[in-house]
């Protein structure tokens, strides 16, 4: 099935200094956001508080965030188990906000003061989800520093390196150095454009939006590699086709795969968005970022920066011997 003619000849390349410009200028707003700023980190990465509790009767996940926006909580995270049993998660904001007999300031950090904290805080909160009648109780509740945040962001971090490390030398083992070096920028652009997203609208940023991240990291690999393996077929079938035409060449005979794996991906996402609740709608956001973002690099910024490289039909083809014996003589 092909909604585009793997044959056609759309000029891409032929616009490649504007969409290579507006690339850029995407990519460095998303630098001065993150710069100035940054990320709306949640609790997974600030520390906070955790409550479980259990309702007697089975209970709507929006009455309970409805409970909680009545006493100053809408940030709240509210995570459901079943109709039942609820996890609340708490910033060390509202937590002091909530918790106002007890001290938080820094001082108070030791293991009595944070059990008497979680106390209160527990309390209050069973107060409230209580309000209309409802019996809850109290299953667990603790309290996460901001330590095990940091810990976590460091681990994404260095996933993401490893990554594109590991990413890098497979490339220059199958392809070649140029289509590496391509490889791993096309692929920080798009991880940059869509961190700088969540920074400009202030949406919260936790694991399951990190998990997101290292998935587009891969789905925006899988869809370059795709028109690279393409553009490497081309060169060594090809003769007298110019660099910028065999890239054109490989975009238009790979456009259609693209749109339908991406379009494909993007509506089982899209299905997480509007279905999966608010745990999963960071996940599900920044996973159609990744995809839209990713399908537009592939095509209009993978490639003009490969051609910026210099990419030519000897880089892919292999060295006679006698010429290599020679270039080793002195």
């Amino acid at each position: 099935m092909e909604f585009f003619n793997p044959n056609s000849n759309v000029n891409f390349m032929g616009i490649r200094r504007w969409t290579v410009s507006l690339s850029l200028i995407l990519f460095l707003a998303s630098i001065v956001s993150l710069s100035t700023r940054g990320l709306n980190l949640a609790l997974d990465f600030t520390g906070g508080t955790l409550v479980e509790v259990v309702y007697a009767q089975p209970t709507e996940q929006a009455a309970v965030s409805a409970a909680l926006a009545k006493i100053g909580m809408e940030k709240a995270v509210v995570q459901r188990f079943d109709a039942q049993n609820y996890a609340i998660r708490l910033s060390p904001k509202e937590v002091t906000d909530l918790a106002a007999a007890v001290h938080a300031d820094a001082r108070a950090e030791d293991g009595s003061n944070l059990d008497t904290r979680n106390s209160q805080v527990a309390d209050n909160l069973l107060k409230a989800l209580g309000a209309d009648g409802q019996q809850v109780t109290k299953k667990h509740s603790e309290y996460v520093g901001p330590q095990v945040g940091s810990d976590l962001a460091w681990g994404g971090l260095v996933a993401v390196v490893v990554v594109l490390v590991g990413i890098m030398i497979y490339i220059m083992m199958r392809f070649e150095l140029k289509f590496a070096i391509a490889t791993v920028v096309t692929e920080l652009h798009d991880v940059v454009l869509t961190l700088g997203f969540f920074s400009l609208t202030g949406m919260e940023f936790d694991l399951a939006v990190l998990a997101a991240i290292l998935a587009v990291d891969g789905y925006s690999v899988n869809d370059t590699i795709v028109v690279f393996d393409r553009v490497r077929e081309l060169f060594k079938t090809t003769r007298n086709l110019a660099p910028v035409e065999v890239l054109n060449k490989a975009v238009n005979s790979t456009l259609s795969r693209t749109i339908m794996t991406s379009l494909a991906t993007a509506l089982t996402v899209l299905a997480l968005f509007l279905f999966g609740g608010p745990t999963l709608k960071g996940f599900s956001t920044a996973l159609l970022i990744g995809i839209v973002v990713g399908t537009l690099s592939s095509i209009f910024f993978a490639n003009p920066l490969l051609l910026w490289l210099g990419v030519t039909k000897q880089d892919l083809m292999p060295k006679a011997k006698d010429e290599a014996e020679l270039a080793r003589r002195p």
